[in-house]
């Protein structure tokens, strides 16, 4: 799961309505050669999956309505700004005709091996290697640039995670995979361990099409895992409530967690992937092996060790190199989640002295933040 705090105009875009009127219309030959050079040039920048499709709003409007006013997008709000441009594309690119849909592979499904029984904080796999916003902009802007440029006066918006739109549905309907039950979109062969990115065009590109049509065809069966695996019973079927979800409230939550919650934590500092280390889909083929992942996205923090992030300060935290999508969550609520972890390993080594006499000092300690020195106090208490 990735997230931001705010959905800032796309840089290298004059707003809106200093745009001159409706460009003249294409005819269909050159709507197909253009389509076709935009699949060849976006393969050729390295995205895993790339395809088109028709800028018409979203088929659940409503449904997302209802998720927004019960309340299950938790503490992000920004999901509930901008609605009418998040269900419409055509309302954040006036003239909206067209949306480029790609995405990248971050993981190839492979599980590292467990570093023997000391606790460790890990980070979700999206999270652990290079920013993924600057990753797919850095490919798709130029692009988007150049097309300006030939196209004027047609518009290109560069869409990644910021924007407010309905990605994952862009890119089902533009043939990248299916969505399953956790919500994700899965790539045939490809499994969820993806990363989108889109470009809104006034551009009429022709639409490529997935077989079988991902609109009709599920991708999950009768299957349960996602919804049986996540530790906070935060999934039901292709529904996720974020005030539950352990990505959300490692990343999103800055205050006081639940108690059941913070119990359910396990071993994770930054996001959660439960759901999908047990998707069938993500599990290793020789397909998948082949497809591999990103170099960018090679791991640089794979776990932190809880013990050690309990002492950081700001200038620790400066010094690990942190991508801006782990300095999402700030320092306390890094070390509020590494004392939910030792909490949790302490729950199954109760002898363990150094995590105990290590949780007795962040509890007793005046000069601690509250936030902490009640959390540790509950893991100290917990049986």
């Amino acid at each position: 799961m990735s997230t931001a705090s705010s959905e800032p105009p796309e840089p290298g875009m004059p707003h809106e309505s200093a745009r001159p009127a409706e460009p003249h219309e294409p005819a269909e030959s050159q709507r197909r050669a253009f389509t076709d050079e935009v699949l060849s040039r976006l393969r050729g920048a390295g995205f895993a999956l790339a395809g088109v499709c028709d800028a018409r709003a979203s088929d659940h409007a409503e449904a997302f309505r209802a998720w927004l006013r019960d309340g299950r997008h938790g503490e992000m709000a920004y999901m509930a700004e901008h609605i009418e441009q998040r269900i419409d594309p055509g309302v954040m690119v006036p003239g909206a005709r067209s949306i480029i849909c790609v995405a990248d592979r971050y993981h190839d499904g492979r599980r590292a091996a467990r570093d023997g029984h000391a606790p460790r904080g890990r980070v979700a796999r999206y999270a652990q290697g290079g920013d993924y916003h600057e990753i797919l902009r850095s490919r798709l802007e130029p692009l988007a640039r150049e097309w300006r440029t030939r196209f004027d006066p047609h518009r290109f918006r560069v869409c990644v995670d910021t924007a407010p739109i309905m990605e994952r549905e862009h890119a089902m309907r533009a043939g990248l995979g299916r969505i399953g039950k956790h919500t994700l979109l899965i790539g045939e062969g490809a499994g969820s361990w993806l990363l989108l990115g889109e470009i809104v065009t006034t551009w009429p590109l022709l639409p490529t099409r997935a077989t079988p049509a991902p609109a009709s065809a599920d991708p999950c069966g009768s299957c349960t895992r996602c919804i049986d695996a996540c530790p906070t019973q935060a999934i039901t079927p292709w529904s996720v409530d974020a005030s539950r979800c352990l990505s959300a409230i490692t990343i999103e939550h800055s205050g006081e967690v639940d108690p059941a919650l913070e119990r359910a934590q396990g071993e994770w500092l930054f996001g959660c992937d439960d759901c999908q280390e047990v998707c069938p889909h993500n599990q290793p083929t020789r397909r998948s092996r082949r497809a591999g992942a990103g170099d960018a996205y090679r791991p640089t923090h794979r776990s932190f060790d809880p013990l050690e992030l309990l002492d950081w300060t700001e200038a620790d935290r400066d010094a690990a190199n942190l991508s801006q999508v782990l300095r999402r969550a700030t320092l306390t609520m890094m070390k509020r989640s590494a004392i939910a972890i030792l909490g949790a390993h302490l729950r199954r080594h109760s002898d363990d002295a150094v995590v105990r006499g290590r949780l007795q000092r962040v509890a007793e300690d005046p000069r601690e933040d509250r936030l902490l020195t009640r959390a540790a106090m509950r893991a100290l208490d917990s049986r």
